[in-house]
């Protein structure tokens, strides 16, 4: 008879992580930074406090790791020329709509507007994932400007249709809502800088 080995304490430990990564979300994305607290997020994993502050060391870096996201934004460089604004569209709704993303942006979302170190996540967010791929296409010395309005169109989406849920907002199809968007965030992406 052989006895099967206890699960490697790394796994448990990867399981416990995530678990409170899980909570922490949920909880952040429910209750904002500042409202959250470790000892709830700590009940909602099942977990005691103090594991918590071993994982993550603070509040502030429990945060960090729960906000972390990769946009994964598709290469625009490789898609029809004709298309970069729907596949953008596309991926962005993806996001919102998909855990953990949504968690995570609906939590950076609603917490950066009172919080500094939430604001400064968004703006690394736009400078080390949006920026580049809008540098793709047209001017360089322009991007910032057509990168910057790509980012007023989607986050106002995103305010309207997953924070606030306004009614129209939230009754459009995905479809209808990439047809009438994506138009948009494709001129955006092409257009000449205005004198």
């Amino acid at each position: 008879m052989t006895i099967e080995p206890d699960q490697p304490p790394a796994r448990r430990s990867d399981a416990t992580r995530a678990a409170i990564l899980e909570a922490a979300r949920a909880r952040f994305a429910a209750e904002g930074f500042r409202k959250a607290t470790i000892r709830a997020i700590a009940t909602d994993a099942a977990i005691d406090p103090s594991m918590v502050m071993r994982y993550f060391g603070s509040k502030d870096g429990l945060f960090a790791a729960a906000v972390d996201i990769d946009l994964a934004l598709p290469d625009l460089a490789a898609a029809d020329p004709d298309q970069l604004g729907e596949l953008l569209v596309r991926r962005f709704l993806a996001l919102w709509e998909e855990p953990p993303g949504n968690e995570v942006l609906r939590t950076l979302l609603r917490s950066a507007v009172t919080d500094d170190a939430v604001t400064e996540r968004f703006r690394t967010v736009f400078a080390e994932q949006v920026l580049p791929a809008v540098l793709r296409f047209g001017d360089a010395a322009d991007a910032p400007r057509r990168g910057g309005l790509v980012v007023t169109q989607l986050l106002g989406i995103a305010l309207c249709r997953y924070i606030l849920r306004i009614p129209p907002v939230v009754g459009l199809t995905r479809e209808a809502l990439i047809a009438d968007v994506a138009p948009t965030i494709q001129r955006y992406l092409v257009s000449a800088p205005t004198q």
